[in-house]
């Protein structure tokens, strides 16, 4: 009888050994091609071998979205982005719906890292119209994200300024600075702060308005935006205002000259006029 409780024991001590294994690990039970994978991503280290893994899981449905999106973060960490956007690109119509959203960030993201500015405009302007059209969040208000491990809501107020303010960077890539201005200038009056703020400035300075740069600019050194107490947003305003001074027009006359009507294009960008329709469907 005290042997069999033993043996009870001991099997049990083993389980608990097992189970907290997992947790400090942070690897899922089991023993499945993707189970294997995260462990030889986690445990092992081998990201050669993970890599072979998670495309063996994906190949054998074995929680394709989770696998997908782990071996697509895999790749870029290895420098192989471009053999990343390949794969999303190939597989994600064995994804659920609900991963979609997420795939579409990660391609944002392959995108910027590999140059691929149209690619990168083209998606931004899908999601713009998800959000119009209320398809955005899976039909929800707002989201969970995750940043540094944290949690935090995001709404669909914040999630259409955060996606102007990435394709107003793209359109800079592009140096197409009059659409960049447009974009900017509407996600700053949507949900305004300082890090757009900045870009918006650096953008308004390689039009020639350095009138209008100094004002947005002095709008996060006085901290009246969203993220300029952080510190790392007022002095990267502070450096663009001393670079401003040693490049602006010698005389007013010159400076008015390079901000006058005819020398800018019209500021309603084609992305605005496509989604006019379904504006009364957002929920600011």
């Amino acid at each position: 009888m005290e042997a069999g409780v033993g043996c009870s024991n001991r099997r049990s001590s083993g389980g608990e050994k097992k189970e907290l294994f997992h947790v400090i690990h942070k690897v899922p039970a089991g023993d499945s091609p993707y189970v294997r994978a995260k462990h030889l991503q986690l445990v092992e280290k081998d990201s050669d071998a993970a890599i072979i893994w998670f495309w063996r899981a994906i190949n054998a449905g074995d929680r394709v979205d989770s696998a997908l999106k782990d071996m697509a973060v895999m790749m870029k960490q290895q420098d192989r982005a471009e053999e990343a956007i390949e794969a999303i690109r190939s597989f994600r119509h064995l994804c659920s719906n609900q991963a979609q959203e997420s795939l579409d960030n990660l391609l944002i993201d392959f995108y910027k890292k590999c140059g691929m500015v149209e690619e990168q405009i083209e998606l931004l302007k899908q999601k713009l119209r998800k959000i119009y059209l209320g398809e955005a969040f899976n039909g929800k208000t707002t989201k969970t994200a995750r940043s540094h491990g944290k949690k935090f809501q995001v709404s669909i107020k914040q999630e259409t300024s955060r996606v102007l303010g990435n394709l107003g960077w793209a359109y800079m890539q592009r140096r197409d600075f009059a659409a960049a201005e447009a974009v900017y200038r509407k996600a700053q009056a949507i949900d305004p702060d300082a890090n757009k703020a900045c870009n918006l400035g650096i953008c308004l300075m390689r039009r020639g308005d350095f009138a209008g740069a100094r004002r947005v600019l002095l709008d996060v050194v006085g901290r009246r935006l969203t993220g300029c107490g952080e510190g790392k947003a007022e002095s990267r305003a502070m450096e663009l205002l001393w670079e401003m001074e040693s490049r602006r027009p010698s005389s007013p006359a010159e400076e008015e000259a390079a901000v006058s009507p005819s020398s800018l294009r019209s500021r309603r960008l084609p992305i605005f006029e496509e989604i006019s329709t379904y504006r009364d469907q957002m929920a600011f």
